[in-house]
């Protein structure tokens, strides 16, 4: 029988066991800080009725969904956390308490040309405040709070969190007559960190039509080394602008009080995020040290999540950070913390008797105290089990022969150091916490220490 090659399909992502070990580490401290501030955790389903994911219709998601049918039924994979969720809103609309604060981490799938860093299949992890009708603008102010938190738990230090608001592009973009180009506008502004100043400024009056001085007019004010001191001495000169400023001196006020310091967070006027969905404070959150990377955790303000499915009003706030993508250029980037500790078990228990009745309850108390104990039964060499031991990164192996069962000690051997003490089978578990507990503390990333 001939063999098939095995392989993995371009743009979707296996890790090996350390890594996966890891990626998981993210997942959980993802979901412990997101909890912290009273979220709860939601499941959507990834196949969903193609005309529910679809009901926005068209343009690029259309291209990129996976669509296929399964007897009569039009399915296709979610492309992203969002439409699920405002579909799951308006579904359960009457069971839910609001604000309603959900968190997911899930896998989602786009078939796009995958890339350096881009898969086709991937995890996204969003949190979403979802209000009946209104919701505080205090809400904004909390998102980069735990943006904050999240990154330092993950052990990321040098990052920044820019914020802007929609309005107060909206209201420039009137105030210098470019309201009816707004769109086309905002787009070329979008660019701006990409390509520089001058090459937008020629897209905005050769493309967009705009006037030579309105455009170094606009750019003047959303480069402005103090964006708050700028936007101030234009109150009063469009009611649009006056809400967006008085929005966004709001959240950064707040963001103080809620824990942000000051050198991790800045208002820049170019942020634009989702030309056709959001509509207050927006978000996007750099590396300082990779700014090249571009944004790891975007996202904003929007007025209505479910318009598609409900007449209700729901207006939100959220963000959504490309896991996968993010784990990839974080071991790109050589950032990912190697000391912290990947084995599967923390102790490896050799038995070397044909009774197996004092390796299996000591491997049945160690567990009992919370450590991870495996048992290795299989008829290989002393020299295999010490590698097998070796190659998964166990910190400790046991030894139970004759002597220590009728000893009633047992042999520990530490694997980095090749000490090897007799410890009384009762002090086991306590020997083995006391030096294994250090070993599971740090962080998934680690930077470099140089400021």
């Amino acid at each position: 029988m001939s063999k098939m090659k095995p392989r993995t399909l371009s743009g979707f992502m296996e890790l090996l066991p350390a890594q996966q070990v890891l990626f998981d580490r993210m997942k959980q401290i993802l979901a412990s800080t997101y909890q912290l501030y009273g979220f709860t955790p939601l499941d959507t389903p990834l196949i969903e009725a193609s005309e529910v994911l679809l009901a926005k219709g068209g343009g690029e998601t259309e291209k990129q969904i996976y669509r296929f049918t399964k007897g009569d039924a039009d399915l296709s994979l979610r492309f992203d956390l969002t439409v699920p969720l405002a579909k799951y809103v308006a579904l359960h609309y009457s069971d839910l308490s609001f604000p309603f604060r959900r968190y997911q981490i899930g896998k989602v799938y786009r078939g796009e040309r995958a890339q350096r860093g881009r898969y086709r299949e991937f995890y996204q992890a969003d949190i979403d405040i979802i209000g009946d009708g209104k919701l505080d603008i205090s809400n904004e102010a909390e998102i980069p709070s735990v943006i904050y938190q999240t990154f330092t738990a993950l052990g990321l230090r040098r990052f920044k969190i820019r914020v802007n608001n929609r309005k107060v592009l909206g209201g420039l973009f009137s105030l210098f007559g470019l309201g009816d180009q707004a769109t086309d506008v905002m787009r070329a502004v979008d660019k701006l960190e990409k390509i520089g100043r001058d090459k937008v400024i020629q897209i905005l009056t050769e493309d967009c039509a705009v006037a030579a001085e309105a455009a170094g007019a606009l750019l003047d004010t959303l480069e402005a080394a103090d964006p708050m001191a700028a936007l101030e001495g234009l109150r009063g000169k469009d009611a649009l602008l006056d809400q967006g400023i008085e929005e966004l001196s709001t959240v950064v006020r707040y963001m103080g009080a809620f824990g942000v310091p000051q050198d991790h967070f800045a208002v820049d006027l170019t942020i634009a995020r989702g030309l056709d969905y959001y509509t207050g404070t927006v978000y996007e959150t750099v590396m300082t040290d990779h700014p090249e990377i571009g944004s790891i955790c975007s996202g904003g303000r929007y007025d209505n999540l479910a318009e598609y499915y409900t007449d209700k009003q729901l207006p939100g706030v959220g963000i959504s950070i490309g896991l996968t993508r993010l784990f990839y250029v974080l071991e790109e980037q050589g950032l990912l913390n190697q000391s912290l500790l990947t084995a599967p078990a923390d102790v490896l228990i050799l038995p070397m008797t044909e009774d197996l009745g004092p390796a299996i309850t000591l491997a049945t108390q160690l567990r009992a105290a919370s450590l991870r104990a495996q048992l290795y039964n299989e008829p290989k060499k002393f020299k295999a089990k010490i590698s097998y031991a070796d190659k998964l990164g166990i910190p400790y192996v046991i030894f139970l022969g004759e002597d220590e069962v009728a000893a009633g000690a047992a042999s520990i051997k530490e694997m980095a150091t090749g000490q090897q003490q007799s410890v009384p089978f009762d002090q086991v578990p306590a020997y083995l916490l006391q030096r294994v507990a250090p070993m599971a503390q740090g962080k998934p990333i680690q930077e470099n220490n140089d400021d």
